[in-house]
């Protein structure tokens, strides 16, 4: 764990926003001023491949990074992007239901629910 792997997750971990690299990278430069955005980025991918990040991937969208790594679910907002963790997971073990159903090994699933989070909703109609 390099000094810039442990600020990196340190930082991560306060936050409960998910946010993308660049928003990392924002946050980690007032601790290391020198540190670049590709080490940001290489530091994100080999936290999330130790499972110590989680690493939140939508087509379309900008990747973004959870400091809490255990398994669960997410809410995104469709109209600024916000994500959120969901209170509690809502599936009863989709794998297992899955896993006869298709033929795969499944190794894990992601679901993320989509929707208009309460700033947005009180937000004036444009």
């Amino acid at each position: 764990m390099t000094r810039q792997r442990r600020v990196i997750l340190e930082e991560l971990r306060k936050v409960t926003s998910h946010p993308t690299a660049d928003a990392v990278y924002e946050m980690v430069r007032r601790h290391i001023p020198t540190i670049s955005l590709g080490t940001v980025y290489r530091n994100l991918e080999v936290l999330s491949r130790n499972g110590l990040v989680a690493k939140l991937e939508v087509c379309g969208c900008q990747k973004r990074f959870d400091g809490n790594a255990r398994s669960h679910d997410h809410i995104r907002c469709v109209k600024c992007g916000r994500v959120d963790d969901m209170p509690a997971n809502i599936a009863p073990d989709p794998i297992q239901q899955a896993q006869g159903a298709c033929g795969y090994k499944l190794l894990g699933y992601r679901l993320e629910f989509n929707g208009v989070c309460p700033q947005c909703q009180q937000a004036p109609k444009k």
